[in-house]
């Protein structure tokens, strides 16, 4: 009975697009809008662009990576559904959070990593991880906003650690959306419970995930400010949580594998490097004071202690620049791309300083290279600009287009320069809700 209450307030619908599925961890049905291949497709698309608008990746300890994802595929042999293609990557930001795609593409952050004590609470967090992807619980998510609201697609968010994000668009707002987004506690729950028997399985003691739910209630307790903007706002903690955990480890069979000193040895260059991400992350908040001088002093001390981060250069470029120093910010920027080419808001950053400078070629260069992996309206908005200056109208206009599907100024901004180009009115944007 409880299954047909869960599925029947939904009955036209699915008797349109396909009716309940298994959950393939619980058993239990549940609606199924998008199938097992769209699933994949899905987790894979917006993978690289949803890790991107969230610091990127974590490049200067490759072992460290190797080990996260070692103990991840541990977990996911054990898993019900071991044969999804399961990928575990660390990202380059200070926000405590981990998060999982469609198809089991997860990621976890260093700013987390420092916070766990062994490779057990390393597994609670990835099993717990791995039981979302799983359980299709983001798929769940995406298919309640589906219903709701159709266009999600088009919708940019804002994210901790980047400028850029909330100016994504098409799957990278998409994949940005389904990580960030706030589970709720019946999902929190299952992937708890389930977590931990994968934990078991694998031959971890339980009792990490306990401990790991311990100490979150207690900082959510104390707000710690880290921890609110990332894990507690879309896995959120509660006691609850704390002793279903609990009842469920005292009736496994208790011990497993800790390993301390293993996850410690493992952790000693993240380690070693954190007084430099303090240096950075300290002098983005300086920027957000227009204490500029006072910024580059701290960002200098990051570079001083690791000058093979690309994040430091792209910030002290971007602080040059605000101190009106465009030679030294050019520099910045140049460096930056050189040690992580791949790195969108690097490009975007570097672009869009060209653009102000006049060198339209480089801008463009830059700019189209940004938006193939993170489309963003300023992008689209900056390369409709270009094109109007060399003279190529129809580009303009394809530009233009892409940008006027973004909400806010830029926008209205795109809405406006395409009218002038088409001799139209410029459409009326939507209020916001």
């Amino acid at each position: 009975m409880r299954v047909l209450r869960r599925c029947l307030p939904l009955a036209l619908l699915l008797a349109i697009l396909g009716g309940c599925a298994v959950n393939p961890v619980t058993g239990e049905k549940q609606l199924s809008l998008i199938s097992e291949q769209q699933e994949w497709t899905m987790g894979a698309k917006q993978y690289i662009p949803t890790q991107q608008t969230q610091g990127g990746q974590f490049y200067l300890d490759p072992e460290l990576s190797f080990y996260v994802r070692e103990v991840g595929m541990k977990l996911a042999a054990v898993s019900d559904r071991p044969d999804m293609p399961y990928e575990f990557v660390v990202l380059n930001s200070s926000v405590p959070n981990a998060w999982a795609l469609p198809s089991g593409k997860i990621a976890i952050n260093r700013g987390l990593l420092v916070q766990l004590e062994d490779e057990a609470q390393l597994a609670s967090v990835l099993g717990h991880e791995i039981v979302h992807a799983a359980a299709r619980h983001s798929v769940q998510r995406m298919q309640t906003g589906m219903l709701i609201n159709a266009g999600m697609a088009g919708v940019g968010i804002a994210l901790a650690d980047s400028d850029w994000a909330q100016l994504a668009m098409g799957g990278a707002a998409v994949g940005a959306q389904l990580a960030l987004a706030q589970y709720g506690q019946a999902d929190e729950l299952e992937s708890d419970h389930y977590g931990i028997r994968y934990m078991v399985k694998a031959g971890y003691d339980p009792m990490a995930a306990v401990e790991l739910q311990q100490l979150f209630v207690k900082l959510s307790e104390g707000r710690e400010s880290s921890f609110v903007s990332g894990l507690f706002a879309t896995h959120p903690p509660s006691q609850t949580r704390v002793d279903r955990n609990l009842e469920l480890a005292q009736k496994l069979d208790g011990g497993g594998f800790r390993g301390r000193d293993v996850y410690q040895r493992h952790l000693a260059t993240l380690k070693r490097l954190q007084p430099a991400y303090d240096a950075y992350d300290k002098a983005v908040s300086l920027i957000r004071e227009e204490k500029f001088q006072q910024a580059l002093g701290e960002i200098n001390r990051a570079i001083d202690i690791e000058d093979g981060e690309a994040m430091f250069f792209a910030l002290r470029g971007q602080i040059h620049q605000l101190l009106e120093q465009p030679d030294l910010a050019d520099h910045d920027y140049d460096k930056a791309v050189s040690l992580y080419p791949e790195m969108f808001s690097y490009r975007l950053r570097r672009g869009l300083h060209a653009y102000a400078l006049n060198n339209l070629n480089q801008a463009q260069e830059d700019i189209t290279e940004a938006n193939r992996t993170v489309p963003t309206s300023i992008g689209y908005l900056r390369l409709g600009d270009i094109a109007v200056r060399q003279q190529r109208k129809n580009d303009a206009i394809a530009h233009y287009r892409k940008a006027s599907e973004a909400g806010g100024a830029i926008g209205q901004e795109a809405q406006r320069k395409l009218a002038q180009l088409t001799g139209t009115q410029p459409q009326q944007q939507p209020k916001q809700q």
